[in-house]
């Protein structure tokens, strides 16, 4: 199916509405608009047409107001085009509606981003957190939507669910729902014990988070070579991948990649993507990957630094401006907690690492022990709650270079050399 649709790309038309009685993330702006065409060649979709209306308020039968919505069905007709997708999120009435004066298919957004999120989700708990997201998109859209489901499996905004016929099987959706539910709550579990793991090892956790396509994946690659394959297009990551660093000497920590998070997000794929998202508020440290050269950056930050207070609210958090290659260094703000870094060339990675080992310091030092063999057996616990560099036997004891926390520098204060 998505070798087909490199070959016949969907022609679709993108539209939107910058309405004064919507909010910020309600509304369509020219940026919003240039993000959704973005999306949509990541859905393997091109465009070929764009409408932005301009009104105090939504029309309520065609949304954009009679006259525009008669422009956006000749635009429909003349392109070709079988689909259009609305920069806003729209009602299972208004989908009815503007299906039946276009005569395309129409969807929204959200379902764009969930078509994306279907084609991306590699991992079985990823695949699951996208289900249950387009099961609960879908649930309350059934009416509206008769066009798109006759398409089941026909293209964007179709992937996922199966094909099931969704408009007379509403039941059928619940129990699933349900059942996946069920599913991830034992992912969640299973993510308790292996936290706890973590908490007995004593392994700070570094979460990486950013808006889409920032760099977290390349910035991933390059710290740790974790292999991942970075390309230049949104939501290229969407299964969380976690990675042991070495720091320093005396410091290793495990270091996560998450989701991108975007404006207008579906709030059923937060809720969806509880069992990974929840794994920030247990973060130690937040790497916030900034785009440096991104012209919406200063938005794209706000909408990053919005749900990390609701998802790990008081979890310290690293500013790292990435791709500062591509951008103006007086464009780039300095300062305590930022570090200016390509995670591409490499430049500014030392600085990254300072910066975090700074941030998750425990007094955590490298010495050198002459261990008397009276004392020999507590190299054992040495290994266990330390980090052992070399042990040599030598006429007088053992020579033990470790990395010790404050708790076992007191404890074997008496051997430090």
């Amino acid at each position: 199916m998505q070798e087909q649709q490199k070959l016949n790309p969907e022609k679709t038309i993108l539209a939107g509405l910058d309405a004064g009685v919507f909010t910020r993330t309600e509304t369509a702006t020219e940026s919003s608009m240039d993000e959704l065409e973005a999306l949509l060649e990541t859905a393997g979709g091109v465009c070929v047409g764009r409408l932005l209306q301009s009104r105090s308020a939504p029309d309520p039968h065609s949304f954009l107001g009679e006259g525009k919505a008669e422009e956006l069905r000749q635009a429909v007709e003349a392109t070709g085009a079988e689909m259009v997708i609305f920069d806003n999120e729209l009602s299972p009435s208004q989908i009815r509606s503007l299906e039946k004066i276009t005569g395309a298919t129409v969807i929204d957004r959200s379902a764009l981003i969930l078509d994306i999120f279907a084609q991306r989700a590699k991992t079985r708990e990823g695949r699951l957190q996208v289900e249950l997201a387009q099961y609960q998109y879908l649930l309350p859209r059934l009416s509206g939507m008769g066009a798109s489901l006759s398409r089941q499996g026909g293209g964007i905004g179709t992937r996922g669910p199966g094909e099931t016929r969704l408009e007379t099987d509403r039941r059928h959706i619940r129990e699933r729902i349900s059942r996946l539910r069920q599913e991830l709550k034992e992912v969640r579990r299973v993510r308790q014990t292996q936290r706890r793991s973590r908490e007995k090892n004593d392994v700070p956790v570094v979460a990486l988070i950013g808006y889409t396509n920032a760099g977290k994946s390349t910035l991933l690659n390059a710290l740790t070579g974790a292999g991942i394959p970075a390309n230049n297009r949104l939501f290229d990551t969407l299964d969380t991948t976690t990675r042991q660093l070495e720091v320093s000497d005396t410091l290793t920590v495990l270091l996560s990649d998450t989701v991108g998070f975007i404006a207008k997000l579906p709030h059923h794929l937060v809720e969806a993507f509880q069992a990974t998202l929840e794994e920030l508020q247990y973060a130690d440290l937040l790497l916030h990957v900034i785009d440096a050269s991104d012209p919406e950056r200063e938005a794209h930050m706000a909408v990053v630094e919005e749900l990390a207070a609701k998802l790990a609210p008081g979890v310290p958090m690293i500013e790292v401006y990435n791709k500062a290659d591509l951008a103006d260094p007086r464009d780039i703000p300095t300062g305590e907690s930022r570090v200016t870094i390509s995670a591409r060339s490499g430049a500014g990675l030392d600085r990254l690492l300072a910066s975090i080992e700074k941030n998750l310091d425990n007094g955590t030092k490298r010495v050198t022990l002459l261990l008397p063999y009276s004392a020999a057996g507590e190299l054992d616990r040495i290994h266990r709650e330390g980090k052992v560099f070399s042990a040599e036997y030598e006429n007088d004891g053992v020579r033990v270079e470790a990395a010790l926390n404050q708790t076992l520098q007191g404890r074997y204060r008496a051997y430090i050399q």
